[in-house]
């Protein structure tokens, strides 16, 4: 059975960017999704509160784990949430950048 694109990059950049075997990534693969998966919870739950501080450090830890994936253009919008909620912005469009992550995250959480 084929994986999804996306995860498909993700395994390949873990096995290059880490030098790990296809094995090792597979046994790992699961935690890193939940580990994004928990990400994106938090966010949705910060979004709820209007809090763009709490956004702010959330968009930094998701923009962190996205990057270690290989999901450089995911980490872009990650990181727009961490500048506009440290900034403490209530003018941003977070609802919109987070449901963009979350969209573009379906195929693989």
């Amino acid at each position: 059975m084929s994986l999804p694109p996306l995860l498909e990059q993700v395994k390949r950049h873990i096995c290059e960017h880490f030098q790990l075997g296809e094995d090792t990534v597979d046994a790992m693969l699961p935690a890193f999704l939940t580990t994004l998966q928990n990400h994106m919870q938090n966010l949705e739950d910060a979004l709820a509160l209007n809090d763009p501080a709490t956004l702010g450090r959330l968009g930094h830890a998701l923009k962190g784990a996205l990057l270690n994936l290989g999901l450089d253009d995911l980490a872009d919008i990650a990181h727009t949430i961490e500048i506009e909620g440290k900034s403490g912005s209530s003018d941003a469009d977070y609802a919109s950048m987070v449901i963009r992550l979350k969209v573009k995250m379906a195929e693989i959480l």
